[in-house]
């Protein structure tokens, strides 16, 4: 199991709960979820501390705010932290609020964020 399967199907219940249309992807060494075919979070496990991490698509303007959070963490696979982007550890999404509050930052930014290029 390369990603969390019990938050990815808590990020699916949350999801479907508010009507939203969205893909699950295996990608990123975790679970994506897509909306309108854009990265909008995901899930996978940490090679380092083997515990799972939320990844959160959250814009450039509150990542400032957002990572002050405790369990909030720079999302760097490369080495280098991704603009827009934050990891959150599990003990920062254990409650079902904590979970709506990240995943509202990514739904927010989802209709301001660029889609990839497709290949």
């Amino acid at each position: 199991m390369a990603y969390d399967e019990y938050t990815a199907e808590r990020i699916s219940n949350y999801l479907e709960s508010k009507k939203v249309n969205f893909e699950a992807r295996k990608m990123m060494g975790g679970m994506c979820f897509m909306v309108e075919d854009k990265m909008l979070c995901g899930t996978h496990i940490s090679k380092k501390t083997n515990s799972g991490l939320l990844m959160a698509r959250i814009g450039e303007e509150v990542y400032p705010e957002a990572i002050k959070k405790e369990y909030s963490l720079p999302m760097d696979f490369t080495g280098r932290p991704m603009r827009g982007y934050i990891f959150i550890e599990e003990e920062g999404i254990d409650l079902e609020d904590d979970l709506a509050y990240w995943l509202d930052l990514c739904l927010a930014f989802n209709p301001l964020a660029k889609s990839s290029k497709k290949k």
